[in-house]
């Protein structure tokens, strides 16, 4: 028997916010499963997004977030601040293998890097 990934959760204060900018940034389609508690965010071809909602998020850096590839990664940047993230670093391991890292509207990290 295999698992799958179903759907990655993301602890909020706000999920129905959050889902809408999600699903703004991977083209997915919202469905609020229990409004202001639990919204998910499907798409084609992945697992859903879930945010569900916590009194208290975990403070500090995410223990696990999303990476994402873009076969153009700058222009992606751009589309994703100009919907509300915020850049928080560049990395690379040589030049074949580099990121960048955002942070959403509520300050999770995830990253994207190149296609392929």
């Amino acid at each position: 028997m295999a698992l799958n990934v179903e759907m990655v959760t993301l602890d909020c204060e706000d999920p129905d916010t959050l889902a809408q900018w999600w699903a703004q940034a991977v083209g997915g389609e919202v469905t609020a499963f229990a409004p202001g508690e639990f919204i998910t965010v499907a798409r084609a071809g992945g697992p859903m997004l879930g945010f569900q909602r916590v009194p208290d998020p975990t403070p500090g850096k995410n223990k696990m977030h999303l990476d994402l590839t873009a076969d153009d990664v700058e222009a992606e940047v751009k589309r994703l601040i100009g919907l509300g993230a915020r850049e928080t670093g560049r990395h690379s391991f040589g030049e074949d293998f580099s990121w960048v890292v955002l942070a959403d509207p509520a300050g999770n990290a995830f990253c994207i890097g190149g296609a392929g």
